[in-house]
């Protein structure tokens, strides 16, 4: 790679790092910094004083736990659902072809175009009258709504760069359909899996209008703080944000590793 190409590479990383990381870092300053650091201009790279005041008194706040016991159900339902659905759709997507095939891809797609807020009244009528409304369950199965177009995508992308006489090679050994695919496409598409479940998951957990709508008592973590936090104090405000964001950050970073080594790539 010559010296151009190198910088502009690293320059990109440093740029996306920054997109990334710089939104955290400012929302965490403004959760232990205090009402001072929220208000300060221009900002320090590091608070002058730390206080875990505010996010002390978020946690005693009363439902707070419950909701984010609410936003891990929710959460890991969605991701469970969206792989159990969108895997098999996505290998059925790349191993078969049927009229009409390209055009399904495209109508998969758009449903992530559908505005949710039309639904939101037919929602909550259907929940209510089969016992889903107010429940983590019920807010997860629209979450699998939203995620399930990616993970089917990602899937099918994934079963397609698996070649298929790799399964043709197990059938001559006489594998069946479903043996060849658990053990020779599924250990190859982990990886790709995986991330579509994490995918999901933030995507549940982040979710902030279906829960809001759906939820009355049993509210997750983000339907929570809208309400809760609406009229607080804006330190208040950046520390329900900062422990929002925290256990998404904590579950990519833990599986980050198991991904690395399934692509063969060490991680320490």
């Amino acid at each position: 790679m010559s010296a151009p190409r190198k910088w502009l590479y690293i320059t990109g990383i440093l740029m996306l790092c920054a997109w990334v990381l710089v939104p955290i870092y400012l929302i965490g300053l403004g959760a232990m910094g205090g009402r001072m650091a929220v208000f300060k201009w221009p900002k320090s790279l590091a608070p002058t004083e730390t206080s875990f005041a505010a996010l002390a008194a978020f946690l005693k706040i009363e439902g707070v736990w419950n909701a984010a016991l609410n936003s891990l159900i929710a959460a890991s339902l969605t991701m469970l659902f969206s792989i159990l659905l969108g895997a098999p759709a996505g290998y059925a997507l790349a191993r078969f072809s049927f009229r009409g095939q390209s055009a399904f891809r495209l109508l998969v797609l758009l449903t992530r175009a559908f505005p949710l807020a039309i639904l939101a009244l037919p929602l909550t009528v259907i929940f209510i009258k089969v016992g889903l409304y107010d429940t983590p369950l019920g807010v997860s199965l629209v979450h699998t709504a939203l995620a399930l177009p990616f993970a089917a995508l990602v899937t099918s992308s994934l079963f397609m760069g698996i070649p298929r006489e790799y399964e043709e090679a197990a059938w001559v050994f006489g594998c069946t359909r479903w043996q060849a695919f658990r053990k020779v496409v599924l250990p190859l598409a982990l990886p790709g899996i995986a991330a579509a479940a994490i995918f999901a998951f933030v995507i549940s957990w982040n979710e902030v209008f279906a829960a809001s709508v759906l939820t009355v008592r049993e509210r997750t973590l983000t339907a929570y703080l809208l309400a809760v936090l609406s009229e607080s104090p804006l330190h208040y405000r950046f520390a329900g944000g900062f422990i929002l964001i925290v256990p998404s950050v904590l579950f990519i970073f833990a599986v980050r590793k198991y991904l690395f080594a399934m692509w063969g790539v060490s991680s320490k």
